[in-house]
């Protein structure tokens, strides 16, 4: 697996399971898969040197970030190398021009867009949609980064300029009117077997995916079933092999428009680690390696995943005492932590929360209760204080 984050790591406890060595292609021993697999190749995923190396005598090779120039994946493909998804697969998750023009070849749903030569490109295409307007870098951003919701046409344009000056290329979108965002989770295999999990909501905070609710509540049979539908047929007609996240708006009139891809295990599927049959992480190493892909049913009526976030001050008190305090007062707690160090904003592990038997994802209050507990859990592993007061030692 090139790229030796966090994705890698979870990667890696599930090659442990199917007997698998994961070998490992991190920028540094302290990257999260580096300091638990005993298979590590230091290098950058820009030098073709060490990516021969970590694709030496591997029955695949994959990802888990879309970064690596496409051309140093087709000259190993030349020589070879299993590379799953293909590098002409994943262009769609690396380019966002590439991705829009294809999904709209495609009929896909996607938000108006234009390509952008010159800053005079800003004006035409805001006075085509007549709205508000989201400025993108074509390529690298994630998390928020590279993306602008502007104010207005002159911060478009301006925001534009300053891309363009370095050299950067630049995508233009509607501001979508959207309801809420939804992500359709999919693999398929080089056999063409093709899997979906269950459509999940994604709450995002400062472009950051904070909340998972798995299965999305209150969502339409026929919406749910038009974006399983959509997933698995982008997964085949862009030649896929792994797991592929579709990220979605629902508009406030009830449709469904393309918002992202990726191409390799997904925040928004987190949730399947202990929420379903088979975790994305076990199905993408499944499909990967051409095995039959593995069920997807939920195991509980509703699972909500709750990133762990670097708080803006780390508290006082460590990890691991973090972690007994959770531990005693919400036992049934799933925690996955990264081994990163703790800075602001950034993603050091995530909780999973399951609901209890009995309830439904379309019960306003049953779910509620279960986000509650997912976000006060991670809440606690961030600042070390209760959402809701509780003192922990005077308990």
């Amino acid at each position: 697996m090139i790229g030796g984050g966090q994705l890698a790591r979870m990667t890696h406890q599930a090659a442990i399971a199917l007997g698998q060595t994961l070998r490992v292609l991190a920028a540094s021993p302290e990257d999260p898969a580096a300091q638990v697999s005993p298979d590590v190749v230091i290098g950058a995923h820009t030098d073709a040197d060490a990516l021969a190396r970590v694709a030496e005598g591997a029955a695949a090779l994959t990802f888990d970030h879309e970064h690596v120039p496409t051309e140093l994946l087709a000259a190993l493909v030349d020589a070879g190398v299993n590379v799953a998804p293909p590098p002409q697969a994943l262009i769609h998750a690396q380019d966002k021009v590439v991705m829009r023009r294809r999904l709209e070849e495609l009929g896909a749903p996607i938000p108006r867009f234009a390509e952008v030569a010159e800053p005079s490109d800003v004006d035409a295409f805001a006075a085509r949609i007549d709205g508000p307007i989201v400025v993108k870098t074509a390529r690298g951003g994630y998390d928020g980064r590279g993306v602008t919701l502007a104010a207005d046409l002159a911060e478009a344009r301006a925001v534009t300029e300053r891309y363009l000056a370095d050299g950067t290329a630049v995508l233009l979108e509607e501001r979508v009117d959207m309801r809420r965002e939804l992500s359709a989770l999919v693999a398929r295999s080089p056999f063409g077997q093709g899997a979906a999990w269950p459509v999940v909501q994604s709450v995002q905070r400062d472009g950051i995916c904070v909340e998972v609710i798995a299965p999305a509540p209150n969502l339409d049979d026929d919406l749910r079933g038009a974006a399983e539908q959509l997933g698995l047929r982008l997964a085949g007609e862009l030649g896929v092999v792994g797991v592929l996240a579709v990220e979605l708006f629902e508009t406030v009139d009830g449709t469904l428009l393309v918002n992202e891809l990726a191409m390799r295990p997904h925040n928004t599927g987190h949730w399947t680690m202990n929420g379903a049959v088979t975790s994305q992480f076990e199905q993408h190493l499944r499909a990967v390696l051409d095995y039959p892909l593995g069920a997807t049913a939920p195991i509980a009526p509703v699972t909500v995943m709750a990133n762990v976030l670097g708080a803006a001050h780390a508290p006082e008190m460590g990890m691991d005492e973090r972690l007994h305090h959770l531990f005693a007062r919400l036992p049934e707690a799933k925690v996955h932590l990264y081994g990163k160090s703790e800075r602001p904003g950034r993603k050091i592990g995530h909780v999973n929360v399951l609901g209890a038997a009995g309830g439904s994802v379309d019960d306003a209050a049953y779910v509620a209760e279960v986000r509650e507990r997912a976000v006060r859990a991670a809440h606690w592993l961030s600042h070390g204080e209760w959402t809701d007061g509780w003192d922990e030692h005077g308990a």
